[in-house]
C-alpha cells in the first residue's frame, strides 16, 4: 500500500477543523457531533478532542448495501438527549457519491435541530454529487478516484486501524 495522507498531515488538518468548529460554535448551547459508523470512528475521536467546547456525541450505523448491491440506506442509532434545538455537525469519513449522506441529512432534519453541517475527512470530487462539492462546511482533503483504507476506512472490514490513509493496492502489502 502507498501512503496517501500520513499521520502528521491528518493530525494537523484535524486540529484546524477542530479550531474552526470551536470558533463557529463558541456561542452554541448544545453542540452535537454525530459520527457515521464505522468509518468515522478514528476521525470522530480525534476531532472531538480538537474541539475546545462542551459537546455531545452520537453515532449512527448506516448501511446502504443489501447483499452485494446498493440499496436504500438503512439508518440505526440515536443521540442521547435528542437533537431538537441542537447545533449538529455530522462527522463522515469519506464522501463518495453522497447517497448515504443525503439519507442521514434527511433523517436528522426530522429531529428539528437548530442547524446541521457536515465535517468530512475525505471527499472524491470526481464522483460526488454537486450538492456535496459545495455543501460540506468542514472539509479535510479532496482525493482522487482510488480506493483508500486506513484511519477508519476499510476493505472488507480490515485496515481500519492504520494510522494513515493509504491507496488500496489489492493485496494489503
Amino acid at each position: 500500500m502507498k501512503v496517501l495522507l500520513d499521520e502528521a498531515t491528518i493530525a494537523a488538518r484535524v486540529r484546524e477543523l477542530g479550531a474552526a468548529i470551536t470558533a463557529d460554535y463558541r456561542e452554541s448551547g448544545d453542540l452535537v457531533l454525530v459520527g457515521i459508523m464505522r468509518g468515522a470512528v478514528c476521525f470522530l475521536a480525534d476531532l472531538m478532542r480538537a474541539i475546545d467546547l462542551p459537546l455531545r456525541v452520537g453515532m449512527l450505523d448506516v448501511r446502504s448495501y443489501q447483499g452485494t448491491g446498493p440499496g436504500q440506506p438503512s439508518i440505526q442509532g440515536d443521540v442521547p438527549g435528542g437533537l431538537a434545538g441542537a447545533d449538529v455537525v455530522v462527522v463522515e469519513d469519506i464522501i463518495d457519491r453522497g447517497v448515504t449522506l443525503d439519507a442521514v441529512m434527511t433523517a436528522l432534519r426530522w429531529e428539528r435541530p437548530a442547524s446541521v453541517e457536515v465535517c468530512a475527512l475525505l471527499r472524491k470530487p470526481g464522483k460526488c454529487s454537486p450538492r456535496w462539492l459545495t455543501g460540506v462546511k468542514y472539509d479535510g482533503f479532496d482525493i482522487g478516484e482510488e480506493f483508500v483504507v486506513g484511519y477508519g476506512l476499510d476493505y472488507d472490514q480490515r485496515w481500519r486501524n492504520l494510522p494513515y490513509v493509504a491507496l488500496w493496492d489489492g493485496d494489503g502489502e
